[in-house]
């Protein structure tokens, strides 16, 4: 089976996972330290979010360079030794790549400022720009130069939008696949996957620079340049896209292999919904055979310990819910219980960095402190994505770029590791089971009715899972033995908002 299909792969978002300097920012020396910490937590893969030279406007999303390391991680001859490393100890390495735009800092933006090389973006002439895009990051999409030309942002405007009609931008992204591929990276996560073709003939359209039908194209070439290449290397598409339809296109047996699925993440705590959204999921990459993808939280989100302690479970970027009051008690309580049901679906898992220790949102972080351009692209309305970044604690941390909240102390890995019922513990034996267990992994799954507040369902061979999200304690289904619980059975029945693990005939 490809290992793709049913892998468990932890996001490292490296400025906040490991320092291994002292200088209060993650690195590559300090993610080489914790290796053996992740190959013992049980996880099959990393994906770094970027590690390339950038100025930071967005958390390292405006690239400055394809083929180098950014100096405060370390160099290019350090991030091969990791991969390199993290293959002896059988961790796959996937690696970001950011095509839709670069940092205003890359050569060819600073020569189209000076008037060279201008087609390799969006540049409009004129008094006004061609029309009134938004930004992502709120505002205009269309910032002017020094000489009065416009030019696309989707994002910041420290981030110009690459024009994927020319020529030129295509190879320049398949010579960097190569490259990357050449030192042995096994795939790569595609930021705004649907994002890179804009139709500017439609410019009022509901989404003319979103899921137009010549990305696929570029897919379909990028797809040809990773089969040159032996070992499963694999593509992971992120895409926000309503239409699950559509979304399976990406899908293809000649373009990515598998894509976020950011339905499930959005989900509230609730059996209904949660059912609907695992139904449309395995509807949707069936006829594809494309592996559905399962994910709780990540570097652009709110924790979900966080948002499942909330009234409101649900995720919605136009709608954060930032200070809203949480019940962190509940929302780790739940978010126990959905690392079971994660992983016992069908397909592969993330695990975004911290998960593992039940971090939840940092809130409160002094203004002056925070670097998302949200914060000041939305006029301080929308705190942005700093508190899903604020470095995880190992238990003996120094100073990092943004504090860690003095709760965490007790979350910390040197905390959790020696306590059977903490939350590492929990993840550690959830991975190992998943990873045990024929029944497993990719593959189908039958539903089973203990009542409309309870998610239940088989995965043949003998094996069950149960999500009591009813209000009171359910008995469990006939089994042979119990594998594995988010939390105490009382007098054998599942207590609320508890999952269990089950071996049945």
């Amino acid at each position: 089976m490809n290992w793709w299909r049913s892998a468990a792969i932890y996001q490292v978002y490296p400025r906040s996972f490991a320092d291994g300097n002292g200088d209060g920012v993650g690195d590559l020396a300090g993610l080489r330290q914790r290796l053996p910490y992740l190959a013992d937590l049980g996880v099959d893969a990393l994906w770094l979010s970027p590690w390339y030279p950038s100025p930071l406007a967005d958390g390292g999303y405006d690239v400055a360079d394809y083929r180098d390391i950014a100096a405060v991680f370390g160099t290019l001859v350090e991030a091969e030794k990791l991969i390199g490393e993290a293959h002896a100890l059988g961790l796959k390495i996937i690696i970001d790549i950011v095509p839709n735009h670069c940092s205003d800092r890359h050569p060819w933006f600073q020569e189209a400022l000076n008037g060279v090389g201008r087609d390799r973006f969006w540049f409009h002439e004129g008094d006004e720009p061609p029309n009134d895009w938004q930004s992502r990051f709120g505002g205009p999409a269309w910032s002017r130069t020094p000489d009065g030309a416009w030019y696309l942002h989707l994002y910041s405007p420290h981030q110009p939008d690459l024009n994927w009609d020319n020529p030129e931008v295509r190879a320049e992204f398949a010579d960097v696949l190569r490259f990357w591929l050449d030192r042995g990276v096994d795939g790569f996560r595609i930021d705004v996957a649907d994002g890179l073709v804009k139709d500017f003939t439609r410019p009022d359209a509901e989404s003319p620079y979103s899921d137009q039908d010549g990305v696929h194209e570029i897919y379909r070439s990028w797809r040809a340049v990773l089969d040159e290449y032996p070992d499963e290397r694999v593509f992971v598409g992120e895409m926000w896209l309503p239409d699950p339809e559509r979304f399976a296109r990406y899908l293809r047996p000649d373009e990515l292999h598998s894509a976020f699925n950011f339905d499930f993440l959005c989900c509230p705590w609730d059996a209904a919904e949660l059912r609907r959204v695992v139904d449309a999921t395995l509807s949707a990459h069936a006829p594809v055979g494309a592996p559905p993808t399962w994910v709780l939280s990540n570097h652009d989100v709110t924790r979900h310990v966080t948002r499942f302690g909330r009234g409101d479970t649900s995720f919605d970027f136009g709608r954060r819910q930032h200070l809203t009051p949480t019940d962190l008690e509940l929302g780790t309580k739940r978010a126990r219980a959905a690392a079971l049901l994660t992983t016992a679906l069908p397909g592969c898992v993330y695990i975004y960095q911290g998960e593992e220790l039940g971090l939840d949102e940092v809130d409160d972080l002094p203004d002056e402190l925070r670097e998302d351009p949200v914060w000041v692209r939305s006029g301080h309305t929308d705190r942005g994505r700093d508190g899903c970044r604020v470095p995880i604690p190992w238990g003996d941390d120094g100073p990092s770029w943004l504090p860690r909240p003095a709760h965490w102390v007790g979350l910390s890995v040197a905390a959790q590791g020696g306590d059977p019922d903490s939350m590492l513990s929990l993840y550690k034996a959830v991975l190992r089971l998943r990873r045990a267990e024929d029944a497993l992994g990719d593959g189908g799954l039958g539903w089973l009715d203990l009542g409309p507040d309870v998610l239940a369902f088989r995965r043949d061979p003998g094996f069950a899972c149960v999500l009591n999200l009813s209000a009171e304690p359910v008995e469990l289904p006939a089994h042979e033995e119990v594998l594995l619980s988010s939390g105490p059975l009382v007098d054998g029945a599942l207590p609320p908002d508890t999952a269990v693990w089950l071996r049945v005939a």
